[in-house]
């Protein structure tokens, strides 16, 4: 029997479906992700913490959950909000249904509602609060909302960090790591995916991960051939403590960060951020290489971006999104130091810019 749910949005929009997953409430930041597949990747990507993901694709879960495609050790949205969901995935390494899946991760999903009308009152009104309501009314769900602080207001890489420094020894699916670990890089987590170990790993370097909150004393401690400060979810605002330590070892070892790593290294040099009104999240985004004029289609997820007016002169922005002309990625002129805005490793998405981790990794050979 099909349980009604509802999706509630703070303006007081609502939209009814069915709960799937797990029968419970949820909240959070309400925002849509254009990615076609890799919904295992997205549910499990620590940057959606604390926000209810709606996907534009309407069928999803039709190839099933894997032991493989995880980017972290559970499910980290808030909740997942779907057209429709296959209760009968075909694929060969499937172990359970989507439903299964969510069901037994406590998160609550909603299916039946019209996605389109969702995604479209986020790109007129911007992204906002919302809440899955089961056996609630959307009065009751409303109220529930406007007592809930906003997701601009908590600090989600202190939930989803690593509780202590591990290392990582898995490379890609289908592949050997190199036969020596030439370089050490150590990866500073504010929400990681694997992906980004695994293309580590795969390239041939010893890899090791540090909490979020590790000093710069800490990280340089370890005596690293490099740093790579990770995605993560939230504002950056909040990650003083990610930026004092980035500001401390900018100059004493080669720096690469990517997404929220990127916003960090840019607070460090004294630049700003903003918030954008609906984010960058799906796998076809356009974005110019500034440094060699080619344009690669991009896997994103993030709600705010660097502020390239308030880049420092020996700072210069290094990549461009076709779509809005927001800042993709910065350099500095002088210092081993380079980021990007979108994620290199995909998962989902376009592996055309592993690039990246090759250019990071010749950086660490020059700096050797």
């Amino acid at each position: 029997m099909k349980n009604p749910a509802m999706l509630v949005l703070e303006d007081g929009s609502t939209y009814h479906g069915q709960s799937f997953g797990a029968h419970r409430p949820a909240h959070g930041e309400v925002v849509f992700s254009t990615s076609m597949t890799g919904y295992q990747e997205m549910l499990t990507d620590p940057s959606f913490a604390g926000q209810i993901v709606v996907p534009t694709y309407p069928l999803i879960g039709n190839y099933g959950i894997n032991e493989r495609d995880f980017e972290s050790e559970k499910v980290q949205v808030a909740g997942f909000v779907v057209r429709e969901f296959s209760s009968r995935p075909s694929h060969a390494l499937s172990t359970s249904t989507i439903d299964e899946f969510l069901a037994a991760q406590e998160v609550s999903g909603i299916s039946g509602v019209d996605t389109r009308a969702i995604t479209r009152r986020l790109r007129s009104r911007g992204v906002m609060m919302g809440a899955i309501a089961v056996d609630e009314s959307a009065d009751e769900a409303l109220a529930r909302i406007n007592k809930l602080p906003s997701y601009g207001d908590v600090d989600f890489v202190k939930r989803v960090t690593t509780t202590g420094r591990y290392e990582w020894t898995h490379p890609l699916p289908g592949t050997e790591p190199a036969s020596d670990n030439t370089y050490r890089i150590l990866v500073d987590d504010c929400g990681l995916k694997y992906n980004i170990l695994r293309m580590l790993k795969t390239r041939g370097c010893e890899v090791g991960v540090i909490p979020a909150g590790s000093t710069a004393e800490e990280i340089l401690s370890e005596e690293p051939d490099g740093v790579l400060l990770s995605p993560g979810p939230g504002d950056p605002e909040f990650v003083d403590y990610a930026v004092e330590a980035a500001r401390g070892i900018i100059g004493k070892v080669p720096v690469m960060g990517i997404c929220l790593g990127n916003q960090v290294v840019a607070r460090a040099f004294g630049a700003k951020t903003f918030k954008l009104k609906f984010g960058h999240r799906g796998a076809n985004h356009p974005v110019k290489d500034l440094a060699t004029g080619k344009v690669y289609i991009t896997s994103q997820n993030h709600g705010y971006a660097v502020d390239g007016d308030s880049l420092p002169s020996e700072v210069e922005v290094s990549h461009l999104n076709l779509n809005d002309g927001t800042v993709e990625g910065i350099r500095h002129k002088s210092l081993p130091v380079m980021t990007i805005q979108y994620h290199s490793e995909a998962s989902p998405g376009p592996l055309d810019n592993e690039y990246i981790f090759d250019r990071f990794i010749d950086m660490v050979a020059r700096g050797a």
